[in-house]
C-alpha cells in the first residue's frame, strides 16, 4: 500500500508564503501525475495544481502566478510553493498521486494539511 504524507501547512498572514510537501512511501510502485487539491467543509474538492512525471504543470486560475508545483521523482515527492497568500486560500490541502502497481493505476490521497491565512 502506498501512503502519501503531507507536511508544511500552518498559519500565515496574508501576503506570506508557505511550502507544502508530500512524500509517497511504500514499495513496488511508480507514480504518474501528482498534484494538490483543496477543500473546505461542505464544498467540493478543487484542483489547485498538478504535475506529470515529465514535469508538465497545470494550475487553477486563482493561483496562477502565486503558486508553483514541483516534484522530485527520485524521492516520490511533490511540493507546492505558495506565495502572496490570500485569506481565500484558507483550506485543507490534499496531496494527490496516480499510483501504478503492475498494470493497475489508482488515485491516492493524503490525509490533508490545514492552511490558514489571516488578514
Amino acid at each position: 500500500q502506498v501512503q502519501l504524507v503531507e507536511s508544511g501547512g500552518g498559519l500565515v498572514q496574508a501576503g506570506g508564503s508557505l511550502r507544502l510537501s508530500c512524500a509517497a512511501s511504500g514499495s513496488g510502485f511508480s507514480i504518474n501525475a501528482m498534484g494538490w487539491f483543496r477543500q473546505r467543509p461542505g464544498k467540493q474538492r478543487d484542483m489547485v495544481a498538478t504535475i506529470t512525471s515529465g514535469g508538465l504543470t497545470n494550475y487553477a486560475d486563482s493561483v496562477k502566478g502565486r503558486f508553483t508545483i514541483s516534484r522530485d521523482n527520485a524521492k516520490n515527492t511533490v511540493y507546492l510553493q505558495m506565495n502572496s497568500l490570500k485569506t481565500e486560500d484558507t483550506d485543507v490541502y490534499y496531496c494527490y498521486a496516480r499510483v501504478v502497481r503492475s498494470i493497475t493505476e489508482s488515485a491516492n490521497w493524503g490525509q490533508g494539511t490545514q492552511v490558514t491565512v489571516s488578514s
